[in-house]
């Protein structure tokens, strides 16, 4: 198949108007020379429930999708094969087409772990994790593959902080739960070598003093920028955001869905264009 031949692929989401995936994925396509290939935005349902119809409906000319929320789920479900990573957090962000069969990888732990490691987040050991929903649960497989062996979970849910608890276990790492009161939350802080907040916008306001002396702060959030938990940390700190994940996650989805290296420059210059941020963005 020549770089010509047209090829499709979206991004599968609701709401997935503002999704800045378009951005990075033509502008990769563009640098790469596929001039066949086009992506788009397909909203699948307020209860993701569109999405596997349209999967199983797609034809050849289908490379994949990136999927966000609400379609984490059903892309693991509606996969024909999945990736070990899929297997442990049982939802998938990524679904590329292979001989008429799909694949469902989680791109969002290359995210986490490929952010972290640009900005010289090395050597980590010990880690704070501050909600442990699905981003909590991709971080923390992420700090398992970049080697960290301590795990403290500060859940804001008992449900979801069980499974982030189990997941550590089962991947052998020690793990601990710990309160969210500001004293508590302190105390922790002192002791690791990253603190990860993948709680949604101003919920963990509370907490920016308790964390300001962290090396290392990786905050889920992007916008508005810079947040309250951002703000408070010391000049030197490595801060790493939400946006440098969806950077470094999209490297890897352009590599699975096209088979070539991501123009990893390029797709970062499109970022910052599409977005309006003023971030480092280390690549």
């Amino acid at each position: 198949m020549s770089s010509a031949d047209p090829r499709r692929a979206a991004v599968l989401g609701s709401p997935v108007g503002h999704s800045l995936s378009p951005a990075l994925h033509r502008a990769a396509y563009a640098a790469l020379g596929l001039t066949g290939w086009t992506y788009d935005a397909i909203d699948i349902g307020t209860d993701g429930g569109l999405l596997p119809g349209l999967v199983r409906g797609c034809g050849r000319e289908w490379a994949g999708f990136s999927v966000t929320m609400p379609g984490k789920p059903g892309a693991a479900a509606v996969a024909d094969r999945v990736s070990a990573r899929v297997r442990r957090l049982t939802v998938a962000n990524t679904l590329v087409q292979r001989d008429g069969l799909w694949f469902a990888e989680n791109t969002d732990v290359d995210g986490v772990a490929g952010a972290l490691t640009a900005a010289g987040a090395t050597g980590i050991r010990r880690a704070l994790l501050i909600g442990a929903g699905g981003t909590g649960l991709a971080a923390l497989l992420a700090l398992s593959e970049l080697g960290a062996t301590d795990i403290v979970v500060a859940g804001r849910f008992t449900t979801s902080t069980s499974a982030a608890l189990n997941l550590a276990w089962d991947l052998g790492m020690r793990a601990s739960h710990s309160g969210l009161d500001p004293d508590t939350i302190a105390a922790v802080a002192a002791t690791v070598d990253v603190a990860l907040a993948t709680a949604p916008a101003g919920a963990l306001d509370g907490l920016a003093a308790s964390l300001a002396e962290v090396p290392v702060l990786f905050d889920a959030i992007y916008h508005p920028w810079p947040t309250v938990l951002a703000a408070a940390g010391e000049p030197d700190r490595i801060t790493v955001t939400g946006l440098d994940m969806l950077l470094h996650q999209a490297f890897r989805q352009v590599e699975l869905m096209t088979g070539l290296g991501a123009p990893t420059a390029v797709m970062r210059e499109a970022l910052l264009t599409a977005s309006g941020a003023d971030l480092p963005l280390p690549i």
